[in-house]
Parts: structure tokens; sequence; C-alpha cells
């Protein structure tokens, strides 16, 4: 950072940097933009910065960041109650409403499995989406975490974990994307696409 920048600033390039994406340069870049443009840029982001940090709160439900507690999706009755979407993080979810393919509940499980960061069982939010299947009414839990092996050993996991509820545990198809060229892809997807291969 330019020692000549004074502490405000380097604080602010020291801040963006820890966002992910945004090394020394790219926060360098982004805080000398908000500098141009303080009042149409700036101000109007310290505002909502403020307002989201005072308002916005994991839902007591399903744990997605909202205003509300609980959130507008578990508050929506025109949504299907008896499936439920377990994500990895709140962006996941983000995505799958984005397609907009989707009209069931969630469940953000806050992280994953993983013995070398220290995320073991109690670490994500297992129990809690057992005691909501267990509660009854869910007839459908839909798996949607990475293909990593993280993302799979914590699949595997969860649908241990939910084996005694006899309640359906699905997990996302992967395979060929569409409007993909086979020999763009990688050989695990092909491989990936090969098993979950169904009639034509």
């Amino acid at each position: 950072m330019a020692s000549s920048a004074g502490p405000e600033i380097e604080r602010l390039i020291g801040l963006l940097s820890k966002l992910p994406g945004m090394g020394p340069r790219s926060a360098r870049r982004a805080t000398l933009a908000l500098l141009k443009k303080r009042e149409q840029l700036m101000e109007p982001l310290a505002q909502s910065l403020a307002e989201t940090a005072a308002k916005v709160r994991p839902c007591s439900i399903c744990a997605a960041p909202d205003t509300c507690d609980p959130c507008s999706i578990c508050a929506d009755g025109g949504r299907d109650k008896t499936l439920i979407c377990v994500v990895e993080e709140a962006g996941a979810l983000w995505a799958m409403e984005r397609v907009g393919a989707y009209r069931g509940r969630y469940h953000v499980l806050g992280g994953l499995l993983s013995a070398l960061d220290g995320m073991g069982p109690d670490a994500i939010r297992a129990g809690e989406l057992v005691q909501r299947v267990e509660a009854g009414g869910v007839s459908e839990v839909i798996l949607a975490l990475p293909a990593t092996v993280d993302g799979q050993t914590t699949a595997h996991y969860l649908a241990e974990r939910l084996v005694p509820s006899g309640v359906a545990v699905t997990s996302l198809a992967r395979g060929v994307p569409v409007g993909g060229e086979l020999d763009w892809l990688d050989d695990g997807t092909i491989a990936q696409a090969l098993r979950a291969r169904r009639p034509a």
C-alpha cells in the first residue's frame, strides 16, 4: 500500500483487499473509484453497508440472511413446504433463486465438513436439518452441494443422518452443461455425465 495515502485510505484499501476476488491492486482501484465519486458512490455505499449490518440477520429456520425473521422465502405460503434444498452458503441459494426453477424451501449449512479446516459435524447446521425433517411435512431433501471432496463428504454424511427419517434424499444432477461441447469439458465432468445418463 502507498504510505502517502493516509491512514483512513490505507485502512479502506486493507479492508477491501480482504473481500473475495479482491487483491491489493483491485482494492486500490476500487478505493480510487470511490474517492472520485464520493457523493454518487461512496456515501450511498457507506449508508447501505451500515443499514445492512444493522438490519440483516440469519433466518431462524433456514439461516438465509434477510431483514425479517422468518426470511421472505420461509414466510412465503406459496412455496412447497415438502421440499428442502440444502446449500452450503447463501450464495448458492441466490443462484437457485435466480434460475427460478425451484419453489421449495432451503437450508443453509454455513459450511462443509472439512478435517483440514476444522469443520466437523457440529460446525455445520446438520442437526437443525435433521430436526426440520423429523418435525414432519418434508417429503424430499435435495442436496445442492459443490462437486468437491468436501461437498461429497458432506452430502454422504447428511444422507446417512437422514436415513432414519425415511425422507427421500436426492442430489443435483452433474454432467454436460447446456450448450457445452465435449472437447472443452474436463474428464471428471464427462465421466459423471456418463454415469448419470438417462433414456433419450
